[in-house]
């Protein structure tokens, strides 16, 4: 225990001393830091040279915890009561360091004397935080508590001190911001009033009316696609596992293109075809003589957009519980006289049932929280994602309003969740025993499969369309009016010139593309990272809250987008924590959206290696963390791998959060496609779209060639039964997309 102790005081005293302990206007590394006088400057100053240069003389508290602390690491063997005297006063260091700007924030006191003023926390305060911290930990463990295993217990924190922060404190800044007083009103009042308005629950549409209100048109929408993505996701999956359709691998490739699409390029596409200028709309103009209108904006030309996009996910979550029920139970079926469409209704559909459930509950979720499709074809049609984000970035900037918009979003999303858990009750759909079981799945009835291709194949023949359409789109010059072909777009997004300094990246979309890539690298293997280590500690830890727990874990998946980036304006921008505006928010937005990815992933793979494992290693005299790195991380590399890439392109595709974070500094390549959009820059919008699915397409086939079938046995005699110990990236995703159902 004294090394890692020593250690994460020494790294907290090293911070203490050298690094600003408020945050500073520019990054420490630039020039403009230093010329201002870097840390012997009041304003950056370092925890310990704080008090001389500025009189904060509370801040000398700190530094005396963290020198008390590696001095009693360097005890031999303290007693209990030396060590819970030790717990006491780290936790009361940790108190004293971050309360009193949390206090200034909330109270809105400014009291430079006891440390309660406006000022973030900058790299020093964070260094000291995370020191005591895990100071603390390591003494809890050693009162016996986690088998006194520092390591765990530290590891159990560490999550549940990030939930915390990074996703249950935004949360809370939401329901507070939705009670704030406006208009002359109390924050009941407010909120009650922008709960109750008729531009949210207006009906008026079922009647005649012209619209309904944003809530209804969410909640219609959301109901539409989760139906029809559903039908949809079904209907190719019993495609793909119980015909003999000779295109299953374009099938598997169509499913997985939407995963890897912007969110709003489906939606530009459907432009291309139905917009008013579009090949489909003219056609029939010209035909009949009657004028191109705008008949496909508003809620019919969302649904189909957003079908289009999240039919593919419905599809890959039915597909592995479609393969996954027992072929000896339909067989038994048939030998009691059923015939394939008996057996089809009394066996296989209700054995699909949790299956169906998730795939409506993501198609629901996903529809409510879908930002691109609502704004690209939505017209005058609002939805609840649109109002949120107009809301904040409107002329009037009403956070109370984008509150409680958020909060009824939360409240869609938190009771579809419950209604699926109410469903599926207690019931077992278990059939995989761990026995032999040979057989082959039942084919479809005639009439059964008569109806799936007939349902699967003109949409499979309309999904290629839209996407020739996304290629085509990128390389005319003017839709509608001018279809000669050019590369101009590409060049315009992504020129490059030789001149005598060397080269220029002189293309418009430089800047938001590799600030979308490298701000996506940096997320992805720290999201992976924390999902892991999540995984490992619910399959392999048992400890107290262990539900609630992975509750939490989950709970990010859950939130809508939408709700994510409101919430993260609103607790991130103003100290102590102050984030707004900067590269890290963006990251920590990635890496906590996308963090059940890496969870269910991992505990796939977890759940595949043998716990005797881990007890040889124990056994051996390995402490937990060296079994970690040891053992297990290097058989769940392929894992590893597969959740990277995965997080990758999900930061990368991801809008609905980031358009309220990024900045002229931090533009993300989504907001930028947005923007193109707004200004009717179609064909440059496309192109960079198209770069981008380009992107990601190569780094799925390059985690699909290199680690996909992995294996742990050095043969493979008796077929795929011995298989890889963790599941390929198209696997990953599939297993990823179960996790609202959790």
């Amino acid at each position: 225990m004294a090394k890692p102790l020593t250690l994460s005081a020494a790294l907290g005293l090293i911070g203490y001393v050298l690094l600003p302990w408020f945050g500073v206007e520019y990054g420490i590394f630039e020039r403009d830091w230093i010329d201002a006088g870097g840390l012997f400057s009041p304003e950056g100053a370092s925890g310990l040279l704080q008090t001389p240069l500025a009189g904060r003389f509370y801040l000398l508290l700190p530094g005396a915890i963290l020198m008390f602390l590696l001095g009693f690491a360097r005890l031999g063997k303290p007693t209990a009561g030396q060590q819970r005297v030790a717990l006491g006063v780290t936790l009361a260091g940790l108190l004293v360091t971050a309360a009193p700007g949390f206090l200034s924030r909330w109270t809105g006191l400014d009291l430079p004397a006891l440390g309660v003023i406006r000022e973030p926390l900058g790299y020093g305060a964070m260094a000291a935080l995370a020191s005591m911290f895990f100071c603390a930990t390591t003494i809890w463990s050693m009162l016996g508590r986690g088998n006194r295993d520092a390591f765990v217990v530290g590891a159990i924190a560490f999550i549940v001190a990030l939930i915390g922060i990074f996703v249950f404190y935004p949360l809370a800044h939401v329901l507070g911001s939705a009670f704030s007083p406006a208009g002359g009103r109390s924050g009941l009042e407010s909120a009650w009033h922008t709960l109750t308005g008729s531009d949210l629950w207006s009906v008026s549409c079922w009647f005649g009316g012209r619209a309904c209100g944003s809530a209804v048109n969410s909640l219609t929408l959301g109901i539409m696609t989760a139906t029809s993505t559903t039908f949809l996701g079904l209907a190719f999956a019993l495609l793909a596992t119980r015909t003999r359709f000779p295109a299953k691998r374009l099938l598997r490739a169509l499913a997985v293109l939407p995963v890897i699409t912007p969110p709003f390029v489906v939606g530009l596409a459907l432009i291309l075809l139905f917009g008013r200028a579009g090949s489909v709309t003219q056609f029939f103009a010209d035909l009949t003589g009657m004028d191109a209108g705008r008949w496909f904006y508003g809620i019919w030309g969302v649904w189909l957009g957003q079908t289009l996009a999240f039919t593919p996910i419905a599809f890959l979550v039915l597909v592995g519980v479609v393969e996954g029920v027992s072929p000896s139970l339909e067989e038994a079926a048939q030998t009691l006289r059923a015939d394939l469409g008996a057996t089809m209704r009394s066996i296989s559909l209700p054995l699909f049932k949790p299956g169906i459930a998730n795939a409506f509950l993501l198609g629901f979720i996903e529809s409510l929280a879908d930002f691109g499709n609502p704004l690209v074809l939505g017209g005058s049609h609002g939805v609840l994602s649109t109002d949120i984000y107009f809301a904040v970035v409107g002329a009037q900037a009403d956070a109370g309003r984008a509150g409680v918009l958020a909060l009824i979003l939360l409240c869609m999303t938190l009771g579809a969740f419950l209604v699926q858990r109410q469903w599926l009750g207690k019931a077992n759909y278990t059939t995989i025993t761990g026995k032999g079981d040979s057989g082959a799945h039942a084919p479809l009835s005639r009439a059964h499969s008569f109806l799936v291709h007939a349902v699967t194949v003109p949409w499979l023949a309309f999904t290629v369309i839209i996407y020739v359409m996304i290629f085509y789109g990128s390389v005319v010059k003017l839709w509608g009016l001018d279809h000669s072909l050019t590369l101009q777009h590409y060049v315009s997004a992504f020129g490059v010139e030789w001149t005598e300094r060397g080269l220029w990246w002189n293309g418009r979309a430089w800047d938001s593309f590799w600030t979308t890539i490298s701000l996506s690298a940096i997320a992805a293997p720290i999201t992976a990272a924390i999902g892991l280590l999540t995984a490992w500690l619910l399959i392999r830890q048992n400890f107290f809250g262990k539900a609630t727990f992975e509750f939490a874990t989950m709970l990010s998946f859950a939130v809508p987008g939408t709700v994510v980036g409101v919430s993260y304006i609103l607790a991130f921008n103003a100290p102590p924590v102050e984030l707004t505006g900067t590269g890290i928010i963006l990251v920590l937005c990635f890496v906590f959206r996308n963090m059940p990815v890496g969870v269910r992933g991992g505990v796939a793979a977890m759940k595949q290696l043998d716990p005797s494992l881990d007890e040889a290693s124990l056994t051996l005299g390995a402490n937990s963390f060296q079994t970690l790195r040891v053992v297990i991380l290097p058989l769940l590399r392929p894992a590893i791998v597969a959740a990277i890439a995965y997080s990758f392109i999900r930061a990368i595709t991801s809008v609905s959060a980031v358009i309220f974070l990024v900045t002229a500094d931090q533009n993300m390549a989504t907001a930028y496609i947005i923007g193109l959009v707004e200004s009717g820059e179609y064909g440059v919008a496309i192109a960079y779209s198209s770069v981008l699915i380009l992107v990601m397409l190569v780094v799925v086939t390059g985690v699909q060639l290199l680690f996909g079938k992995r294996t742990l046995r050095r043969e493979n005699r008796l077929g795929q039964a011995q298989g890889a110990i963790a599941p390929t990236p198209n696997q990953a995703i599939s297993e990823a997309e179960h996790v609202p159902a959790r």
